[in-house]
């Protein structure tokens, strides 16, 4: 069994101090997928950087204290490549672990920003993922494409749907993408194995939101339909803190 784990930790060194390295020595995934970063390989401390029994590969912003993703692994990819697309990988958006049975896609996803600022850059960046999985998928590849994707996606996905239909991450836009992506063929494990409410992975830091639940799903595992016999779970840790968003995981047979 292969455990995936995702986690938008905002900022790995501030998540460092709040005990990230010493829940990963205790939760021991195979892949842990970091999203947000925010630092570069040369800014982290030697155990950051190496923690027991793990290798890191970072693929981080050109801007730094920005975006970037690292994913910590037991045992190394046959090859690790970005997305390919300047605009994507000068941000660190994507980082892709090709193994001999599947390849991890490690995505953070970019965030739409009030008034819509970045919508279109986030709808490339959709429309660019849509066609990287589709091309996987010709090709008989299996895939887990996990991360913070910035999108909720139907109504049971936030705790107040009603309120936020014009605030980023659940703009129509945002949610019609999210459709397509999943019509393109892609399986939101989480929903294929829990179809109950009031489950999140993101939480405000204002009004005690988090102590209330008033939260968002907006982080994923999705799979290739074909590769979803595969997985035999796919939850949620929501009790684990040192972020705004918590981790998330999966087990693949």
């Amino acid at each position: 069994m292969t455990k995936v784990i995702s986690w938008n930790v905002n900022g790995i060194r501030a998540a460092a101090k709040k005990g990230l390295l010493d829940w990963l020595s205790v939760e021991q995934p195979d892949i842990l997928c970091i999203q947000e970063s925010k630092a570069q390989p040369e800014q982290v401390t030697k155990e950051i950087l190496s923690p027991e029994g793990y290798t890191s590969i970072w693929n981080s912003a050109e801007k730094k204290g920005y975006s970037g993703v690292v994913s910590y692994v037991k045992k190394e990819p046959i090859s690790t490549t970005n997305l390919g697309v300047s605009e994507f990988d000068s941000e660190g958006r994507v980082q892709i672990l090709e193994y001999k049975k599947f390849s991890v896609i490690n995505a953070y996803f970019p965030n739409s920003q009030p008034e819509r600022k970045r919508l279109t850059y986030k709808l490339d960046f959709v429309e660019a993922m849509i066609d990287y999985c589709k091309n996987l998928t010709k090709e008989g590849k299996n895939f887990v494409l996990c991360g913070d994707y910035n999108i909720a996606h139907k109504p049971i996905d936030l705790a107040r749907p009603k309120p936020n239909e014009n605030n980023p991450g659940y703009y129509i836009e945002e949610r019609e993408a999210m459709d397509r992506f999943i019509d393109a063929g892609m399986v939101d494990t989480f929903r294929h194995f829990n179809k109950e409410p009031d489950n999140y992975t993101w939480w405000s830091y204002r009004a005690k939101a988090r102590e209330r639940n008033v939260g968002w799903r907006i982080d994923y595992h999705c799979v290739n339909e074909k590769f979803m016999k595969s997985i035999k779970e796919s939850y949620i840790l929501p009790d684990i803190m040192g972020s705004d968003h918590c981790p998330l995981a999966i087990k693949i047979k």
